[in-house]
């Protein structure tokens, strides 16, 4: 039985992490093996407290090599823990010094943009931005994309089913994943890469390792879909008084532009007003008082449609849903405004924060933030929250300073945001997973029945529990 990712190590996991360094160096290469110092030199992620404890980094440059160090693990039971690009937020790449850490940047080669099949073949290492630039020089556009475009990993991106700015109208890595190849815990390998748009035949077994954060199986190559970029975009921040013409807005642009709605990203005031305020870079293209910003991006594919997108949201301002808006000229104001959106950076310079990624039906967002706000404003004067995010896909980001936070008042923080998503059929985990931090949360989201058949598939997929133990749920001693 593998060591938990958040228990005390056994001294025998420690004896056959040392036998097993030599049999990794023979797979890989001394260049593929990093030990020691060398590993702990490393970044070590967005979501981390501390530096990392692991001993011991392996770098396969191929998908026979990265089924050998499976193999060579789920024999000695040491656990494994795959490195992406390390932008998630839930420690769901902590890694422990009896532990394996299990990194494909050696496997960044884009095998085909294929313009017929429309699709991209790529290895699991691949950059995020590598691959939309590869994408964009063959004419295409690959759908998925978020702020970490420049670190984030396709085969992260698959693991933790990354959503984004686009969800509202290309969807999840889930709805644009059409084949991939993955890695068991015994070092088999599954090849689904299939780049059929159709193909019922039997079990679709890739659904089962989107979303799985590396508990299941080794992502090492994965095909996914293009699409044709829109010819042209419109892109307009505009001002709206309350949480209903939020609602409201979101419908009838999304109407009057027939399912092109690229983006529909909503700042609450006091998100707006910290980025719009020195010691932030970017100046406020609209004033700072009003309840709600929400910036709109569309795409446009006629001669008609941007005249459609600018006259829906003049119209919208005549009837008071919109109460100011400006529209973006260039490419340039575009670029502005998502600089602005994106820049959450700045919320730091008030304190410590505390992130949450949750969804929700849109009826239920508004109320449900304005509800926590007061909650902790009584729970903690001083503290504060602001929010912001992907609304036209449910999508809400928070961000929390409590001052003095302590683990008994993020315990009670926790409760208050995560505790009432159950009521309300929410998520506690919007794009982010379960990893460690949101275990406790878990049974917000899934029911019991839900829970035993995720166990049931993790006990036959990886029967010792090596592959990112203490992830999503405890590994119970003795079984799964």
């Amino acid at each position: 039985m593998a060591t938990l990712g958040n228990e005390q190590p056994r001294a025998d996991a420690r004896e056959a992490l040392a036998t097993l360094i030599d049999v990794l160096r023979e797979i890989v290469g001394s260049s593929g093996l990093l030990l020691d110092d060398d590993v702990r030199a490393r970044h070590v992620g967005m979501g981390s407290r501390t530096s990392i404890q692991a001993r011991v980094l392996v770098r396969p440059a191929s998908t026979a090599e990265v089924s050998a160090v499976l193999a060579a693990c789920h024999a000695a039971g040491v656990s494994v823990i795959p490195h992406g690009g390390l932008t998630g937020l839930v420690h769901g790449t902590d890694a422990q010094a009896h532990e394996v850490i299990l990194s494909l940047e050696r496997m960044q080669r884009i095998e085909a943009v294929d313009t017929t099949q429309r699709v991209l073949v790529a290895e699991a290492g691949v950059i995020l931005e590598q691959a939309q630039n590869a994408v964009a020089a063959a004419g295409l556009l690959l759908p998925v994309d978020i702020g970490a475009r420049g670190s984030a990993t396709l085969g992260g991106m698959v693991a933790t089913n990354a959503g984004g700015n686009r969800v509202i109208c290309y969807g999840m890595m889930r709805d644009n994943l059409r084949g991939l190849e993955v890695v068991l815990a015994d070092g088999t390998v599954l090849d689904s890469m299939n780049a059929l748009v159709k193909n019922n035949s039997g079990y679709d077994l890739k659904h089962l390792f989107i979303g799985s954060e590396g508990t299941l199986g080794i992502v090492t190559r994965i095909v996914l879909r293009l699409c044709e970029p829109p010819a042209g975009r419109r892109v307009a921040l505009v001002a709206v008084p309350d949480f209903a013409a939020v609602c409201t807005l979101l419908r009838q642009i999304d109407h009057a532009m027939d399912g092109r709605l690229l983006a529909f990203e909503v700042m609450w005031q006091d998100f707006y007003h910290a980025v719009t305020t020195p010691p932030a870079l970017a100046r406020a293209p609209l004033p700072q008082h009003y309840p709600f910003y929400v910036l709109v991006e569309a795409s446009v594919g006629d001669d008609h449609q941007p005249d459609r997108f600018e006259d829906t949201l003049g119209t919208l301002l005549d009837a008071g849903i919109v109460v100011d808006a400006t529209f973006c000229k260039n490419e340039r104001e575009c670029a502005a405004l998502w600089a602005l959106r994106d820049d959450v950076a700045q919320l730091r310079r008030f304190g410590p924060l505390v992130a949450y990624d949750i969804s929700l039906r849109l009826a239920d967002t508004g109320h449900f933030v304005e509800t926590l706000r007061s909650m902790i404003a009584e729970r903690w004067p001083g503290a504060r929250l602001w929010a912001f995010g992907h609304l036209g896909d449910g999508n809400v980001h928070l961000a929390v300073n409590v001052p003095d936070l302590d683990a008994q008042r993020r315990a009670e923080l926790d409760a208050l945001v995560y505790a009432p998503l159950q009521a309300l059929r929410g998520a506690a985990s919007a794009e982010h997973c379960i990893g460690i931090e949101k275990k406790p949360w878990l049974g917000v989201s899934r029911s019991p029945a839900e829970v035993n058949v995720m166990r049931s598939l993790k006990q036959v997929l990886d029967p010792k529990g090596v592959l990112n133990p203490g992830r999503v749920f405890d590994i119970e001693q003795g079984g799964i």
